[in-house]
């Protein structure tokens, strides 16, 4: 007759028992710090009785290195609802919306049932791999009022924005969005049921951030996404215009109320919320410089929320060239004008861009018009952002220091702008490699060069 095989270690103070068809373990806590009341630590669901022994010496070990997180039935939904009010608190509005909603796009609906403790690396690249491969969400508005559009185009006949509000379940204004974009040819791409890499590479910089706080506040013992890689994004060029492009665009809007902010935008590079946000008092137009991202103003969850800047470096002086500071000298002498005409029903926010009675501009009016201009005058397409990218080309292919590009588009590192913008630029490459050869080429050899 053969027995259960004994154990050949000395088993520490606690118990194991058989809990339903599972193995659970007890025992007793150290003091705590405070009251001096040992809590008694218990945790069920092993397979075996080795299982619940083993699952009690590492809660013992933990607890010796404080890393103990105790058994716990909170779901991820439960940990998000906890998170988003202190993302709000401790980090930059748009950042925080921003994580809300990935949180709440791309995580939730599909983990948010899950246990705070089952949500492990196995987990979190199966996730992945779902929002790559069909994370996409099925309501796809765009697709479907493109479509109502294009149906009502193909029969000769006319449909109202109204009426593809109606069907589709989107405000009129958005409609009438849409159908001004089909018109002049900017259509939606083609449906695909994964998400972008880049957009999946968003969700884990929103999951490593939060599920580090999951770990100071005792959810979870480690961060399970430190064991995971993020996909890899494909590197691509940027949608740029050559200088004759912009300078069409600039000449086009010399009569435009916004003309010194296209001007400022073209010469300096400076991101939206930088334009919107940035006061007549950050400009020193006798020395020729503006302060960028003291103020900016973006949009969060739908709303206008004044911000800081990216990052520190955000944080900058830029020199004015002498053609902008013209520019923008009238433009403040127009403002001033426009505060005394409007007396106190002026609303000053100190702006350097504003309407005429002094309201802030909403962000996204800004692409709007930007989008309709550049549809009028047939300029290849390109988002507004994408004239940031084209100040920065330009301004790598006129020989700029790299450094210096850097610095005036508030870049964290030179190695990032270069690494942004090295597939724009190849020409520089092979101009560099002819440069370089005919350095130390012998004369004889010049010639087959």
């Amino acid at each position: 007759m053969t027995g259960k095989k004994k154990r050949s270690y000395k088993r520490p103070d606690g118990s194991v028992y058989q809990r339903g068809r599972k193995w659970a373990y007890a025992f007793q806590g150290p003091e705590h710090p405070l009251t001096g009341i040992r809590e008694q630590i218990r945790k069920s669901g092993y397979e075996t009785e080795d299982d619940a022994w083993a699952g009690m010496e590492e809660a013992r070990a933990a607890l010796v290195t404080e890393t103990y997180v105790k058994p716990s039935r909170a779901t991820i939904n439960d940990f998000f609802e906890q998170y988003f009010p202190y993302a709000r608190l401790t980090v930059e509005a748009t950042t925080a919306a921003n994580y809300e909603t990935l949180a709440r796009t791309y995580v939730m609906p599909i983990v948010g049932r899950r246990l705070m403790q089952d949500f492990v690396p196995s987990m979190v690249a199966a996730l992945y791999e779902h929002l790559l491969t069909e994370g996409r969400q099925k309501h796809n508005t765009n697709g479907e009022m493109y479509e109502l559009w294009k149906a009502a185009c193909a029969a000769n006949l006319e449909i109202r924005p109204r009426e593809i509000a109606d069907k589709v379940g989107v405000t009129y204004a958005a409609a009438r969005r849409a159908v001004r974009r089909y018109e002049v040819g900017r259509i939606p791409k083609p449906y695909q049921p994964g998400l972008a890499p880049k957009t999946v590479k968003s969700v884990h910089i929103m999951l490593s951030s939060a599920m580090s706080v999951a770990g100071l506040w005792k959810y979870i013992s480690l961060n399970p996404i430190r064991s995971v890689k993020a996909p890899s994004v494909p590197r691509r060029n940027h949608s740029t215009w050559t200088p004759e492009q912009m300078m069409l665009f600039l000449e086009h809007v010399r009569h435009h109320r916004w003309y010194a902010l296209w001007v400022l935008e073209a010469s300096t590079g400076v991101r939206r919320s930088e334009l919107c946000g940035v006061e007549i008092a950050a400009f020193d137009l006798s020395k020729k410089v503006v302060r960028v991202a003291a103020t900016t103003r973006v949009i969060a969850a739908g709303k206008v929320v004044t911000g800081s800047g990216k990052s520190q470096k955000s944080r900058r002086l830029l020199a004015l060239d002498s053609f902008t500071t013209g520019v923008l000298t009238v433009h403040f002498q127009q403002l001033e004008k426009e505060k005394q005409d409007w007396g106190d029903a002026y609303q000053d926010h100190g702006l350097a861009f504003c309407w005429e009675d002094g309201r802030p501009i909403y962000p996204d009016t800004i692409t709007e018009e930007f989008n309709r201009i550049v549809d009028f005058l047939g300029l290849p397409k390109i988002r507004f952002h994408d004239v940031r990218h084209t100040y920065a080309t330009i301004s790598l292919r006129a020989g700029v220091h790299p450094k210096i590009v850097s610095s005036r588009l508030g870049h964290a590192t030179v190695a990032f702008t270069l690494d942004t913008y090295s597939a724009d630029i190849e020409d520089l490459d092979r101009d560099a490699a002819e440069a370089v050869i005919g350095l130390f080429l012998p004369p004889s050899q010049k010639g087959l060069a």
